[in-house]
């Protein structure tokens, strides 16, 4: 039985291991690629550490383009639609949660439908309605079309569920306005999974290409994902040195974000109980 035990965190230890090759694998050989000189990076068979190390990489891909102006545009439109999201995604969750109404499990039904409809599915109706308003090249027509969230609806209402129905009923009893059940009773006991939707928001926008390539012509509302990807379009060829330099650039932001969420992205997973 030692043997077995002993074989059974073996074998845990080596998937383990690979697991986490496969995952980071492709980051590390991001990260090393992009401070590579151009010639190691087209060697064959490749090296995973550069010979010599080229920081220089990094200012090619920042000056190469506004790059600057693309991450301001990025920084507005990203946290634009996480405040949004927020905004419209809490009360309607609690609304789904703990408010009776009719028709409160059709329109929750329908509200998770639409969790299937890809974003390359409503493009082309909704650019047709933005054109028609003259909204094509703006901000809004990146943040508006995202200013809610199915998922984040219904990932919020299962917490919030999870609060006794004791307490809200009290809190009425004492006369208390319902945004103040909000703020003082239920966003503290989700604070987790509050954060966690907002992290997921902030990663889907932060990283998006598709949506801001089909509503936009120009470089005023470009946002930073179609400046990395414009590194591609040189006349000398691909520098993938510099277009990864660019790509660490892109991810940085979201890095750091998660490191500094990640307790409470854990505590969101797992139900703690009513303090």
């Amino acid at each position: 039985m030692q043997k077995e035990s002993i074989l059974r965190k073996i074998f845990r230890y080596i998937l383990l291991i690979l697991i986490i090759i496969v995952f980071l694998g492709p980051f590390l050989w991001m990260v090393f690629t992009s401070f590579k000189p151009l010639a190691e990076t087209l060697r064959l068979p490749p090296t995973l550490f550069p010979e010599t190390w080229v920081p220089q990489n990094y200012a090619d891909a920042w000056q190469s383009g506004p790059f600057l102006h693309y991450t301001k545009n990025s920084i507005i439109v990203t946290l634009s639609v996480v405040i949004l999201q927020l905004l419209t995604i809490i009360p309607a969750a609690y609304a789904f949660a703990k408010m009776d109404f009719t028709g409160r499990k059709t329109l929750f039904s329908s509200i998770l439908v639409t969790m299937m409809i890809p974003a390359q599915l409503i493009f082309l109706p909704v650019y047709l309605m933005f054109s028609k308003v003259n909204l094509i090249n703006t901000y809004w027509s990146l943040i508006l079309p995202w200013a809610s969230s199915a998922f984040g609806i219904f990932l919020l209402r299962q917490r919030f569920m999870q609060v006794p129905d004791e307490i809200i009923e009290a809190a009425i009893l004492d006369n208390t306005p319902t945004w103040k059940i909000i703020y003082k009773i239920m966003l503290p006991q989700a604070r987790g999974t509050v954060i966690t939707i907002a992290l997921f928001t902030f990663i889907s926008e932060w990283n998006d290409y598709f949506w801001p390539l089909v509503m936009t012509s120009n470089d005023d509302v470009r946002t930073l994902p179609l400046g990395v990807s414009m590194l591609k379009s040189t006349l000398d060829g691909i520098q993938w040195n510099t277009v990864m330099a660019g790509n660490v650039i892109l991810i940085l932001p979201i890095v750091i974000i998660y490191l500094i969420a990640q307790k409470e992205i854990i505590k969101a997973m797992t139900y703690s109980g009513i303090k």
